[in-house]
């Protein structure tokens, strides 16, 4: 399964959250809380049945049912009237606890640039603490690797910690030291971004980041902590990308 595949699948498993006798603004409320996360949310007006509740469903099949107020802060524990406060919703844990932990909570339907490098640091940084195993990168561009040189240099340093990273074949080639780069002539890695680390023998160590630039700067993908998944996008990588041969440049592989 390509990587472009294994993010349509996070895809058709979107969830829906209903909100039954509520005002639009609640409703526009919860969609903005909401807004990066692999989630739809939707209104509905019933001529009986409890004011501001919410029934959350996934692939047709229902899930939870909370009211609304346990979803977002509110002012008082009355109705409308969300505040920014801390604290969470009125049932006192964090904001939208009844649905989020019913949902994969490493999805996300837009992240930016800098929200994907702050995901990216925190793989590698596992990757670094635990100082062995494999490391895999996709930077989208020879050109955006070129200014991850120093970062990897020094992860690919780590002497049992095996780094690769994979681009398409837009700039040079950056010299190398310490790690290993695939440049690939697919789509796939020009639009992808994604960050593997196979945990150095530890299943609870695994986790990886892939997302598909659907828009210039804007990203969709997930995280996982999932041993199996993360297992089959190294081995994905590995089998696609991994038996070319060097070249001259560095390490570079094409």
């Amino acid at each position: 399964m390509s990587l472009i595949e294994l993010i349509a699948g996070v895809e058709a498993h979107e969830a829906t959250l209903t909100v039954f006798n509520a005002e639009p603004s609640v409703t526009d409320e919860l969609r903005a809380y909401f807004a990066d996360r692999n989630i739809r949310i939707v209104d509905e007006q019933t001529a009986s049945g409890p004011e501001e509740f919410a029934v959350l469903a996934r692939d047709g099949g229902f899930v939870t049912a909370v009211p609304v107020g346990d979803l977002l802060p509110r002012s008082d524990g009355g109705k409308g009237g969300s505040t920014a406060s801390e604290g969470g919703g009125s049932s006192g844990g964090r904001v939208g606890e009844p649905v989020l932990d019913h949902l994969d909570e490493t999805m996300f339907t837009s992240y930016s640039r800098d929200d994907m490098v702050a995901a990216s640091r925190e793989i590698e940084d596992r990757a670094w603490r635990v100082g062995n195993g494999e490391l895999h990168a996709g930077f989208q561009t020879l050109d955006v690797l070129t200014g991850e040189t120093d970062t990897y240099d020094l992860l690919g340093g780590k002497e049992e910690l095996d780094v690769h990273a994979y681009a398409a074949a837009e700039g040079a080639a950056p010299s190398v030291e310490h790690y290993t780069v695939h440049v690939g002539e697919t789509a796939e890695i020009r639009e992808t971004w994604f960050v593997a680390y196979d945990g150095g023998g530890y299943d609870q160590a695994k986790c990886a980041l892939l997302a598909e630039e659907r828009a210039p700067g804007e990203f969709y993908g997930f995280w996982s902590y999932d041993p199996e998944t993360v297992d089959s996008i190294i081995e994905y990588l590995r089998e696609q990308y991994g038996e070319s041969e060097p070249t001259d440049d560095g390490g570079a592989t094409v």
